[in-house]
């Protein structure tokens, strides 16, 4: 009997352990040194052909904060399940929203893209600046005036919240 109990006791550690491994650990809190340091290693990281460089600011599944450093205009996007939520943590460019996906191509189960968006409305955006894009709705950098550093967190969103 208790080899049985010290069997299943030790099963139950080794299980606890492999999923506590297997989930990503949370992290609740960024400095802005650690933003800063974000940004440092987007601008050495980044490829040359590379417009958006993507990391990790904080995490709470199901959210993710990113840092987005984005150096060229790239791709369009439409996020079926999610907003999302955007901080210019620096520098400036054009928000288009809305209109419709030009060269529309699927990316994955939920997220389509684009080369760019036709019809859309044009806003200018610059640090300091938040805005959030609901889903469904084409949305895409035009313009790109040096760099454009922001903070995305995408928001799923179910069919009854619309």
């Amino acid at each position: 009997m208790r080899a049985f109990f010290t069997g299943l006791i030790g099963l139950v550690v080794t299980t606890s352990s492999a999923v506590a491994q297997q989930a990503a650990p949370a992290k609740m809190y960024a400095s802005s040194a650690d933003v800063a340091a974000l940004i440092a290693k987007a601008k050495a990281d980044r490829k040359e052909n590379q417009a958006n460089f993507i990391q990790q600011i904080l995490q709470l599944a199901p959210y993710n904060a990113n840092l987005e450093y984005r150096a060229a205009v790239g791709p369009a996007a439409v996020h079926e399940k999610e907003a999302e939520m955007f901080y210019v943590i620096d520098g400036s460019g054009t928000l288009v929203t809305g209109g419709k996906l030009v060269g529309e191509t699927r990316t994955n189960a939920e997220n389509l893209s684009g080369t760019a968006i036709e019809g859309g409305s044009s806003r200018p955006v610059a640090k300091g600046d938040f805005f959030i894009v609901p889903e469904n709705t084409p949305h895409w950098f035009g313009t790109i005036n040096g760099t454009l550093v922001l903070m995305s967190l995408h928001v799923p969103r179910t069919s009854a919240a619309h």
